[in-house]
């Protein structure tokens, strides 16, 4: 009788010993692969950042987290402005995603394409590695996700099938291809040009048809893409807005890791948006900026703005630079100037 009281006891503490542990400490099992959302591949800095990442996160956490890159926005059908829906509702793992195709669910994003604001790199790292750069990351942690880090695509330059461009009335009529953002649509009329909307993939085959005259992205997709192969046979150095690039996790498979494995993730994230700022800006910062010269080698026709031409295009986008400020808010964009004014 006093065996059958003792077993009957350990049962009982056995059970009451295993109820409570396993509602506690249930962990959410890690996945076997995380999808890693990118609009270019790996022959572009963008798809380079996002491999570097993958690649450190696998080694650093001896494999326990393995990421699969996704390029072309592939996991959403090509549509680069439903990316952040699709990250915050999990559709989408983790990503390095553009500012400009983010911003229209996250309005101040917008900033950054706010025309003719940062005038060169020391502006854009003013802002990013700034107080606005820590506001903006505040801002997304509260729409659901989990910034990391910045990379960068780079300075949006002017290219074209027609002819050279060093006024804004040599854009009058020409069709140009912008991404899907109010903000480029409002700036590129406003410069007397033709803005359509278009995804990346549908914009090259109508380059090559002429259907469309011109496009606007950082140096290092024209040369990567050979647009100067789809009719684009003018550049014009304008620097009217830059693309910040920001890698980012799905606030729940950001819970579902250890803080270990956490703090693995956000150095590697940071680790890789340094090594992917450096691909973007390469050519572009040594003396004699080299990229100019390959590019121009192909054939193309490289048109550099005088301080007196860039104003002309800072004047006839003001009003939209002022209507938008108020739409951003304009304690953000006040703090963005003044830090801009202040940079070294």
């Amino acid at each position: 009788m006093k065996l059958r009281r003792t077993l009957v006891g350990l049962l009982a503490a056995v059970a009451t010993l295993g109820a409570v542990p396993t509602a506690a400490v249930a962990e959410t099992p890690y996945k076997s692969e995380y999808r890693l959302s990118l609009v270019l591949g790996t022959a572009f800095p963008w798809g380079k950042g996002g491999q570097i990442w993958a690649d450190l996160v696998k080694e650093r956490t001896k494999g326990r987290i393995n990421i699969k890159l996704y390029p072309g926005v592939s996991l959403i059908q090509g549509d680069q402005t439903r990316e952040f829906s699709a990250l915050r509702q999990g559709v989408i793992d983790m990503a390095v995603g553009s500012t400009i195709n983010w911003s229209p669910q996250v309005r101040q994003l917008n900033l950054f394409s706010m025309p003719f604001l940062m005038p060169d790199y020391a502006a854009m790292d003013a802002l990013t590695q700034g107080e606005v750069g820590k506001q903006m990351f505040a801002t997304l942690d509260k729409a659901g996700v989990v910034p990391l880090a910045w990379g960068e695509n780079g300075y949006r330059e002017l290219s074209n099938s027609k002819r050279p461009v060093r006024t804004p009335a040599d854009l009058k009529g020409m069709k140009i291809r912008v991404v899907g953002s109010p903000l480029f649509l409002d700036t590129f009329t406003a410069l007397g040009a033709n803005p359509t909307q278009m995804s990346w993939a549908d914009a090259q085959p109508a380059f090559a048809s002429g259907a469309v005259d011109g496009q606007e992205n950082p140096l290092s997709i024209f040369t990567a893409a050979k647009l100067h192969n789809v009719a684009q046979k003018n550049i014009t150095l304008w620097g009217y807005v830059a693309d910040p690039l920001i890698f980012v996790v799905n606030k729940e498979v950001w819970a579902s890791w250890t803080p270990a494995d956490q703090a693995i993730v956000r150095q590697a994230a940071l680790d890789a948006g340094k090594q992917e700022i450096e691909i973007a800006r390469k050519g572009l910062i040594e003396p004699g900026q080299p990229l100019l010269k390959d590019i121009a080698a192909l054939g193309v026709t490289v048109t550099q703005l005088t301080p007196a031409e860039r104003e002309a295009f800072v004047k006839a986008t003001r009003p939209v630079y002022e209507k938008w400020k108020k739409t951003i808010g304009a304690d953000l964009v006040t703090t963005a100037e003044k830090a801009i004014a202040a940079r070294k």
